[in-house]
Formats: C-alpha cells, structure tokens, sequence
C-alpha cells in the first residue's frame, strides 16, 4: 500500500497514537516504528523497513565504516510493535523525543510509510516541501 494524506492525531496519556483507520488492515501483520531521517518517527510494515535498510546498505561492502553505520543506526533506532484491538501504537520515548512529539501530531503519508510530526514542526515543514521540489525538478532539468 502507498501511504498517503495527512491526518491531524492527539496522542493519549500513554503516548498511544491511534493510526488512521484506512491504514490499519496494511499494519496488521506488525509496525516498525523508526527515527525519521527528518525529526518525526516513521511507522513500517516490517517487510518494506527490512527492504529500505537493505537499499540503503547496498553501495556498501558489508564490514565497510559506512555499512556498519547504517545498521547501527536502523537497527538501534528501531522498535517492532502492533496495533492494540483499538488501532493504536505506543511510541516509545526515544522516538518522542527525537521527533520532538507532543501532544498535538499529524500523521502524513510517505510513500512506503507513515510519518508523525508534532503538529507545530510539520506546518514550516509542509510549506517547503514545495520549495525544495521545485528545485530538485529544476536540477533535473524539469521546469516547474
């Protein structure tokens, strides 16, 4: 499934976020929740995390510096989970403070995942998006 909108979510006392309904029955087999390369927390099927952090090893040998980062960074970063009978997730607090999470958070859709941005921080961050895929079109060639 491609995962796409954006849905304004509370989190609860517990720090459970509820995942929009449309995209329970794609996380029914398990969630990987991960720190964003941007400060949010990225929530995966199993399958599509384990196949990105194997694109993103492949330019590497295996016992390379790089290599070793990256696992690391994937690896230690990253926590498996499943939805409660209610939908919802419990985010650990590692991820919360890494994504700056408070109370208030969107959940937007990513292509092959979900991300959960605290409310305040994804305003500025939706509006240059349209900045900087203009200049990445540009770059290739492609005028806006």
């Amino acid at each position: 499934m491609t995962f796409r909108g954006t849905f304004d979510h509370s989190l609860d006392a517990k720090n459970r976020l509820t995942i929009p309904s449309k995209f329970r029955a794609s996380l029914a087999d398990g969630v990987v929740l991960a720190k964003g390369l941007n400060p949010c927390v990225a929530v995966w099927t199993p399958d599509v995390f384990e196949a990105y952090v194997q694109r993103a090893l492949e330019p590497w040998p295996p016992l390379s510096p790089q290599a070793e980062t990256i696992n690391t960074f994937f690896s230690a970063n990253s926590f498996d989970t499943e939805l409660d009978s209610a939908g919802r997730v419990m985010l650990p607090r590692d991820l919360m403070e890494h994504g700056r999470l408070r109370k208030e958070v969107v959940v937007t859709g990513a292509g092959q995942r979900l991300e959960v941005w605290d409310r305040t921080a994804w305003v500025p961050h939706n509006a240059s998006l349209a900045d900087e895929v203009a200049k990445i079109t540009a770059s290739l060639g492609h005028a806006g």
